[in-house]
């Protein structure tokens, strides 16, 4: 799906998430096909690969979500915050839709235990949204793996701009 180029040059300037993309030149051509349009999906690609994870700094199963963005080739820049609250809020998680950590990236805001292929979809396919959610912690989420490797049931929900949700993604299995 080719996606509009006046789109691109906004993700610079991502506000909040701490990165100076503007700073960054994109990389440079390395050879005689390349073209602006190259070199500007490749500065795009640099900040949506950058991921800053505000969590309480006592909570293990963040940091384990953390570890899995990680693993994925995400660059995670972690803040530690007490009371998410007020950030939650702001970025318009959706009552009743919270988890124990908010990330925010490419302009998109990720709230609980999202997988890191859903994020990569997400950045990809560039709908108008807010971002996705996990409510809730399940249990074989990212971050809340379990012995013997299950996954509980649930859904990624993708958070429109008027704050409603639908299913993103589907993962793991119902119970025999």
């Amino acid at each position: 799906m080719n996606m509009p180029l006046r789109a691109g040059w906004g993700l610079l300037l991502v506000a909040g998430t701490g990165l100076n993309a503007c700073a960054r030149s994109p990389a440079p051509a390395t050879d005689a096909t390349a073209t602006p349009a190259t070199a500007q999906a490749q500065a795009v690609s640099v900040v949506a690969s950058h991921v800053v994870v505000h969590k309480d700094p006592m909570c293990g199963c963040c940091g384990l979500w953390v570890d899995h963005l990680r693993k994925a080739g995400f660059e995670v820049d972690v803040r530690n915050e007490a009371n998410l609250d007020p950030l939650k809020e702001k970025l318009g998680i959706p009552a009743g839709k919270g988890s124990c950590h908010t990330a925010e990236v490419g302009g998109y805001v990720i709230e609980g235990h999202v997988p890191a292929e859903d994020i990569r979809r997400l950045l990809a396919e560039r709908p108008a949204a807010r971002g996705l959610t996990v409510p809730g912690m399940p249990a074989g989420s990212p971050g809340m793996e379990v012995p013997g490797g299950h996954v509980q049931a649930y859904a990624v929900e993708i958070i429109a701009r008027d704050g409603s949700t639908r299913p993103f993604a589907v993962h793991g299995e119902s119970p025999p």
